[in-house]
């Protein structure tokens, strides 16, 4: 005997609404949960917009100074070279003073990114006129002899003395001339001193950098 097709329950009306209202309710949480965040978003914003407001104008004044001192440093820069380019020439260096000639080379100093410059020549210096820290942390002691004649080796005796001493004790010695050294100076320099001679004050003057 035939029976009539029963619809199975999965197929059911009854099943199929369900089935819809489920995702329908599912579709609309989905919906009301962005909807709650948008809100509490708006609400956080709309609460501490002052915050925000505070702390961008903190950041535009940070970048605003930081632009302010660049360019600062930049103008800085550029009068330090052309302070240089004015006097590095040995037509005026040879007519210098000797106190102008260690301006001319702790300015020298400065374009080649050594902090702290500062002159220190007085009696009693140990023969130093010209104290820097390189970019490293290393400080040098200078003594500059801006002369005609031959540096002999008592110069370079007497800064090593210095540098020895408790005062410049630590620093790396450097002998800056407008005239040449002596062999016996050079010789006693060996492992102390660096020796800066007319030809490589030249190459400085130039724009080469001082090589400690």
């Amino acid at each position: 005997m035939n029976t009539p097709d029963v619809p199975s329950s999965a197929h059911s009306p009854v099943r199929r609404v369900a089935i819809g209202t489920a995702k329908t309710v599912g579709v609309l949480a989905g919906v009301a949960a962005v909807l709650w965040l948008l809100v509490a978003a708006v609400r956080l914003i709309v609460a501490y917009h002052v915050v925000a407001l505070l702390a961008l104008a903190v950041l535009g004044l940070m970048i605003a100074a930081w632009g302010v001192v660049r360019e600062a440093r930049k103008r800085k820069a550029a009068i330090l070279e052309e302070r240089i380019r004015d006097r590095a020439r040995w037509e005026l260096v040879d007519a210098m003073s000797g106190t102008d000639f260690e301006d001319l080379v702790a300015d020298l100093l400065r374009r080649d990114g050594f902090r702290d410059v500062r002159r220190v020549g007085r009696s009693h210096d140990g023969g130093v006129d010209v104290v820097a820290r390189a970019a490293d942390g290393r400080w040098i002691a200078v003594q500059c002899k801006r002369q005609a004649a031959r540096v002999g080796a008592d110069r370079v005796r007497n800064l090593i003395g210095a540098v020895n001493g408790s005062t410049y004790g630590g620093h790396r010695a450097v002998l800056v001339t407008s005239s040449v050294f002596t062999t016996p100076a050079g010789r006693e320099a060996e492992g102390h001193v660096l020796l800066v001679d007319r030809h490589h004050l030249g190459e400085w003057m130039k724009g080469a950098s001082l090589k400690i």
